[in-house]
């Protein structure tokens, strides 16, 4: 299990756990309007905590459709402070994770969510949230 995950390395895709796409041009998935991936934690993060990092993009279809995206998540069930898009574009989550959020060596379980999404239907067959290329945690 890795800290830091690419969406298209092959290796990590059991621990992308629900609510991704099938890998697109190599590179990215899209996401649902929730979705949750297990990472491992990185050096000393019950110690002193870790960086959440979330490399993503927000197409302007979805935008478009749905209006400004605030996007959440908690780490180990606690709440990081989330944020809102109003522009579509290439962006970098990056929250700090309290280290009460982690156990040990134990598996992390992050859970994303999206406030609005395109529903099934709406574009394509496919729920549609945002576009993903990485997920991990980083060594404070």
């Amino acid at each position: 299990m890795r800290s830091m995950v690419s969406v298209a390395d092959p290796r990590a895709a059991s621990q992308l756990v629900r609510g991704f796409h099938s890998l697109e041009s190599n590179s990215w998935r899209w996401t649902k309007g929730n979705f949750t991936v297990t990472l491992r934690p990185p050096l000393n993060a019950g110690r002193d905590g870790a960086w959440l990092l979330l490399k993503f993009s927000i197409p302007e279809a979805v935008l478009s459709k749905v209006g400004p995206v605030r996007l959440t998540a908690n780490v180990n069930g606690r709440p990081v402070e989330g944020e809102t898009y109003s522009k579509s574009g290439d962006y970098t989550f990056r929250r700090e994770a309290p280290a009460a959020a982690f156990h040990g060596d134990d598996p992390v379980t992050i859970e994303f969510a999206l406030d609005k999404f395109l529903a099934a239907g709406v574009v394509e067959q496919r729920e549609l949230g945002i576009i993903v290329s990485m997920i991990g945690l980083e060594a404070k």
